[in-house]
């Protein structure tokens, strides 16, 4: 893969996250506190359901660090490389990550 297709695919997949922060924008709301307008088994549920949206919020905002970084490798020429032992990684690896910043044996902790 090329760094140019790789910068296509993870720009694909910076507006995928963004699709899915704007799907999930209403679960994340405050959780309505009055019991006269919301029985409590419901907003217990809502309030799970709020700690979900979160939880995802999160998990896709580690999800777009690790992209920017390697759009950043990318910019600097350094896609395709190990941060850690600086020697290429698999092809293949890259097919199916492009955001992977190591290679197997590093990322198997043996670099």
């Amino acid at each position: 893969m090329t760094p140019q297709e790789a910068a296509v695919r993870l720009d694909a997949a910076l507006a995928a996250l963004d699709r899915q922060d704007e799907t999930t924008e209403a679960d994340s709301a405050p959780v309505e506190l009055d019991q006269t307008s919301v029985g409590r088994l419901s907003r217990m549920d809502a309030m799970r359901v709020q700690a979900m949206a979160m939880a995802g919020r999160q998990r896709r905002e580690m999800e777009r660090r690790r992209i920017h970084a390697a759009l950043a490798r990318i910019a600097a020429g350094d896609f395709g490389y190990c941060v850690n032992c600086g020697e290429p990684i698999a092809p293949r690896r890259l097919d199916l990550d492009p955001a992977l910043p190591n290679c197997v044996q590093c990322s198997s902790g043996g670099g």
